[in-house]
């Protein structure tokens, strides 16, 4: 039986702390997500970071999406954000299940007012309208809805990738840069290695 370690325990959740924003900061970071097509290959959008726990990362979008089709099928992904000015890149590699209620709810409520709208009038029908239609249609949703008193839509969906493997690289201007990798292992525990840059 494959026993799935908390983040807490990892040797790198403390620099994780330190690379991403708190769950509570409205600004979220952009990674890019990458999910697998049936055909085999890699496919790559970029998504907000909604939160991590001790648990793994998470992640929102539409119900209807590529993605979450993709995910249903395949349930694995990996996503990478960078922080060049800092010298720093994050890998997090996994498999992935639907987020509990609990926290999509959480997670829609942190959303700040535009993204909120976004979530429910995110549809091909809207994407379909010339600019001028689809302006209104958003002037007219924002005038007939408070943006704090929103629900999550049906397809709001919620995604917990838990991860297999972690890479954190590091840049250092006086010399070459480097990758600590951490794999999860079966009964447990993180592996680690040193990797070039």
């Amino acid at each position: 039986m494959t026993v799935s370690p908390t983040l807490v325990a990892a040797p790198f959740f403390d620099e994780l702390v330190h690379w991403l924003p708190d769950n509570s900061e409205p600004v979220r970071p952009l990674v890019a997500l990458s999910t697998i097509t049936a055909d085999g290959y890699p496919d790559t959008r970029h998504v907000l970071l909604s939160e991590f726990d001790e648990i793994g990362f998470y992640f929102h979008t539409d119900a209807r999406s590529r993605k979450i089709a993709q995910l249903t099928r395949l349930p694995r992904a990996a996503f990478t954000v960078a922080w060049p000015e800092l010298g720093r890149q994050l890998v997090v590699l996994g498999d992935t299940e639907p987020a509990p209620t609990t926290e999509a709810q959480r997670a829609y409520g942190n959303r700040s007012p535009y993204l909120k709208t976004l979530a429910w009038l995110n549809s091909p029908e809207l994407a379909a309208l010339p600019i001028d239609e689809r302006i209104e249609a958003w002037r007219s949703f924002d005038g007939e809805h408070e943006s704090d008193s929103l629900l999550p839509p049906a397809t709001w969906a919620g995604i917990l990738l838990r991860p297999t493997r972690v890479t954190l690289w590091h840049a250092h201007p006086g010399t070459a840069s480097r990758r600590l990798e951490y794999t999860r292992e079966a009964e447990g525990t993180w592996a680690s290695n040193v990797l070039p840059g």
